[in-house]
Order: C-alpha cells, then sequence, then structure tokens
C-alpha cells in the first residue's frame, strides 16, 4: 500500500458530510459531464459520476434532473476552475470549483484566504505540491487476488491498489491520464463500478501544532461553505 492509501486513510471528507452539499456538488458534475452527451452507456465520465452519485444514495430524480439541466438553454454554464494558494503557517491549499461566475468566485476566494490568515496564490503555483490522480471504487463479483489485480493493471498505469475494509471494496489509484482505459477495463471485467472520479494527493506533506491546525482549519472551513468550491485539498498532514 502506498502514497495514495496513507492519504486517503488520513483525510476525513468532513466536507460532504452534509448529505444536500453532496448532492449538489454530485449535481453539477452530473451537469458538466452531460455537456458531451446525456446517454451514460456512450459517455464514460457520466456513468461513472452517475454510479458515484447513487453510492451516496442521490435519489435517481436528483440525478435525472441533473442531467436534464445539460440541455436547457436558459441553463447556468459552469466551468470548472482550479484556485490556489497558501493559508496560514505556509499551508498549501488547492481548491476546485465549478462556477457560472469567476469573477464572483476569485473575489470570495480572495476575501477568505486575507480575512483568514492566508494569500490567494496565481495559476500554478502549487501545481508541484499535488499529483492529480484519478480513483476508482469497485467491486469484485468474486474473489480476487489484489497482487494479480495489481499486476494486470500495471499496463494500465495504475499505481496503487489496497482494499476499503470499511466498504468491502477495492480502491484504484491512477494517474489522471489514466482514466478512459481503466474504467474501460473495470466494466469489462466483470468489475461493478461503485465510484469514479479524481483527487489531487500532495507530493509531501506539513506537519503543524494542534494549534495552527485549528487556524488553517477555520480557513478550510470558510472555503466549503462557498456554493461554488467542489473540493478543497491541501498538504497538511
Amino acid at each position: 500500500m502506498g502514497r495514495a492509501f496513507e492519504y486517503r486513510k488520513a483525510r476525513k471528507f468532513k466536507r460532504w458530510g452534509n448529505m444536500a452539499r453532496t448532492f449538489t456538488r454530485l449535481g453539477k458534475e452530473i451537469t458538466i459531464a452531460a455537456k458531451a452527451g446525456s446517454d451514460p452507456a456512450t459517455n464514460p465520465r457520466l456513468r461513472a459520476i452517475i454510479q458515484t452519485a447513487k453510492s451516496e444514495n442521490m435519489p435517481k430524480d436528483n440525478i435525472e434532473r441533473a442531467i436534464k439541466r445539460a440541455t436547457e438553454k436558459d441553463q447556468k454554464d459552469y466551468k470548472e476552475v482550479v484556485y490556489e494558494g497558501y493559508g496560514p503557517h505556509g499551508i498549501g491549499i488547492l481548491i476546485e470549483t465549478a462556477t457560472d461566475n469567476t469573477t464572483r468566485t476569485v473575489a470570495n476566494l480572495r476575501s477568505y484566504f486575507n480575512k483568514l490568515g492566508g494569500n490567494l496564490g496565481v495559476s500554478g503555483c502549487l501545481s508541484f505540491m499535488f499529483e492529480h490522480k484519478c480513483v476508482f471504487k469497485i467491486k469484485p463479483q468474486g474473489e480476487v487476488n489484489l497482487d494479480d489485480l495489481e499486476l494486470e493493471l500495471i499496463d494500465y498505469g495504475v499505481e496503487d491498489v489496497f482494499p476499503d475494509e470499511e466498504t468491502g471494496t477495492i480502491m484504484v489509484y491512477a494517474p489522471f491520464e489514466s482514466y478512459g482505459e481503466i474504467q474501460k477495463y473495470i466494466e469489462e471485467n466483470n468489475f461493478e463500478l461503485v465510484s469514479g472520479g479524481f483527487e489531487r494527493i500532495p507530493t509531501d506533506t506539513k506537519e503543524l501544532s494542534e494549534a495552527e491546525q485549528e487556524e488553517v482549519q477555520k480557513l478550510i472551513d470558510r472555503i466549503e461553505e462557498d456554493d461554488d468550491v467542489q473540493n478543497v485539498y491541501t498538504n497538511m498532514r
């Protein structure tokens, strides 16, 4: 088990603990993916996001409405924009957004950083700190040997395969570019695709005292409250 396992183990996903916010985030992802085609059978990304939504118990009606919004003429056109900055004590913070108004989004984020001891940076200033990975959660139809599975998936660029004992699933991590090939392998080899998506994993982490962590967390919490924000990643251990 590698760095992806350790990172996931430490990450609490507290930011999506609120079900309503989870559905809002997933709804935006579905709408954005559906812009490339509203039929899940011919749109692999949409198919994977729908599976993720189902794993989060998102109602079928919500999923269908999110797909329909992609074809509505008066629907807001969401753009996926990444913002980067430094929080208190030099902690790197990378923010993924889905926004229909980048002027509003960047103004809000800058105010959060300024008020809570940070600084919103320029695009690319933290690119060296995070690796963009695709991640799949899958279920085998029967018994499977993880070592054999990992050896087979290496040819597809997979870097880490490990069991999630809480859910009885298998986690698969690979470079961002390998998403399509791995999804195809999963679907063609009798695995149930529970969810598929992307994560930013820090190349190195920084340890802070408890008091310092609280300062950083205040900024993270404020950022995550913003409706335009989809995901927040840091290199805080």
